[in-house]
């Protein structure tokens, strides 16, 4: 099962609205997994500066430390539930990023210039009103509502999966040859969080890019190093890309007009986005790439 959407926008008139246009495609998904959910929001950046967000079970306990360590970085620390969103000049990332990957009690969900990642146990409904994601602006987005059935209902478990910076990963489907490929990465330097196979395809593209490919390339490659079912949806700094195995088992629908292009794992999650009834919209095809850049 599991729900997946997607919305990259091409009017900046509609920025304002993503965080609440892609909340409600992501709740209209609810029944198609609702153990878990999760959203990346895309927004503006500022020269120089990156983001990192943050996550413990226990805020009250280990945000205190957190803020300690963000000041002595000269990060500006803006609490959201369970999660926190610091924002710092982008030379002082490294030294952070290992302070908090020190504190047992925290974890990394995301990094980037442009990315937040906000993912709990929990019904869609809940989770995008516990981070005030219907206020949220941005230029695109991906969103996730997990049904588990390789892994156990936790945060680091939920969707989306970020591997690399401003990278996200949603995913719907099950791969077969992750277990091989996650010993390949490793290889490669890359950590892993968690025994989801999800992971592993982010993980997978996030190596791929850092060889210099773009986003299509990266997914083309997927193609042939990729055994199983599965529909992705990825996000990255300037990006936004879809692809299905040869087989397209998975349930997909697209749409596009002239101010945004939109993926639903239904076509009910569509219905609600402006201008639909202009919209082109069809069924992605079969071992295809499908991306828009800026």
């Amino acid at each position: 099962m599991c729900g997946i959407v997607g919305l990259f926008l091409k009017d900046k008139t509609l920025e304002p609205e993503l965080g609440g246009l892609l909340s409600d495609m992501l709740v209209t998904m609810t029944d198609r997994g609702p153990d878990s959910a999760g959203i990346a929001i895309y927004g503006g950046t500022e020269p120089g500066r990156v983001r990192l967000t943050v996550q413990s079970a226990d805020p009250g306990g280990e945000f205190p430390k957190l803020a300690e360590l963000a000041a002595a970085h000269g990060a500006a620390m803006a609490r959201k539930d369970t999660h926190a969103v610091l924002t710092l000049p982008a030379e002082a990332l490294p030294g952070l990023r290992a302070a908090v990957e020190a504190v047992p009690g925290l974890r990394i969900m995301s990094t980037g210039e442009a990315m937040e990642v906000y993912k709990e146990t929990g019904l869609p409904a809940d989770v995008v009103t516990r981070f005030g994601v219907r206020g949220m602006a941005g230029t695109h987005g991906v969103g996730h509502t997990r049904m588990a059935t390789e892994s156990a209902v936790t945060t680091l478990g939920a969707h989306p999966f970020s591997t690399g910076a401003d990278q996200c990963l949603v995913h719907n489907g099950s791969l077969s040859n992750h277990n091989n490929l996650r010993r390949e990465l490793v290889r490669e330097g890359i950590r892993f969080e968690t025994e989801n196979d999800s992971e592993v395809a982010a993980a997978y593209l996030t190596a791929r890019l850092a060889e210099g490919r773009n986003l299509g390339e990266a997914l083309e490659g997927a193609l042939g190093d990729l055994d199983g079912f599965y529909t992705f949806v990825v996000g990255t700094r300037d990006g936004f890309g879809v692809l299905r195995d040869p087989v397209a088992c998975k349930p997909a629908v697209m749409a596009e007009t002239d101010r945004y292009v939109a993926f639903g794992s239904e076509y009910r999650a569509l219905v609600g986005l402006p201008g639909m009834d202009l919209a082109r919209v069809w069924e992605p095809e079969p071992a295809t790439v499908y991306f828009w850049e800026r």
